[in-house]
Parts: structure tokens; sequence; C-alpha cells
């Protein structure tokens, strides 16, 4: 009973490439696609229907000719976008540190830039010492 080749190859497989981790953000994502259409919906809407002359501009249409442009449903769709858009920006900046970039500096014979802890560049093999010009 030990599994079989493939099925450990399978098991690799999603934890190397964080797939569970990818479920988990989509079903997370769904799951506030819908609280976020809902706040759209029950709170956003009754108060843009207030404003709006007839109340439904969702429905809203352009007429040109025997063409119907959905307008109004394009902009309930891009409030929503932009609800969402907002919302996972803010989780994102909460729980989401930036990685810490190492200094790095600029070889004064190739132009290539190198780690500032290098000795020598890794690109044309020349000693760096001091004097040498520091970059991001």
């Amino acid at each position: 009973p030990h599994p079989s080749p493939m099925l450990r190859e399978f098991k690799a497989f999603l934890l190397k490439e964080n797939v569970l981790a990818l479920a988990i953000a989509v079903v997370i994502g769904a799951a506030l696609g819908k609280v976020v259409t809902a706040v759209v919906d029950d709170l956003v809407m009754p108060v843009a229907a207030v404003i709006t002359p007839s109340g439904n501009w969702r429905e809203a249409t352009l007429d040109i000719g025997r063409v119907a442009l959905k307008v109004g449903d394009l902009a309930g769709a891009l409030v929503n976008f932009l609800i969402v858009g907002f919302v996972v920006w803010r989780i994102s900046k909460a729980f989401i540190k930036p990685t810490p970039t190492s200094a790095t500096i600029t070889c004064p014979h190739c132009r290539m830039t190198v780690d500032a802890a290098a000795t020598r560049c890794a690109h044309c093999t020349s000693p760096l010492g001091a004097g040498v010009a520091t970059g991001r």
C-alpha cells in the first residue's frame, strides 16, 4: 500500500505549484464577488435609483436604429468591478508585504547590475572595490 509513482508525482505537483492555494483563492474570490454584488445591489443601487429619473438605470439602453446597447447593465458591471478591485487591493495591501530587495551596484567595467555584497562582477569577473556606483 505505497502510493503509486503517478500519485506521488501528482501530490508533489499540487504542493509545488500551489494549486491548493489557487483553489482556495478561487473559492474565496467567488464568495467575495457574491458579497460585493449584494452590497452593490442592496446598498449602492437603491441610492443610485433615487438619483436617476426613472429609478431603473441598470435597464437603460442606448438605441441606435434597431440596435439597443445595454449601457445600464455595463455601468452596473463596472461599478461591481471597481468595488471588487478596491476590496482586493486593500486586502492585498494588508496581507501581502513586499519582498525586500537587496542593494545593487553597477559594475564600472561592463555596466551590469550586481549584488552590492559581491567582490567580483558576475558578468565580466572584474574585481569590485570601493568607489563603485550604487544603483537600485
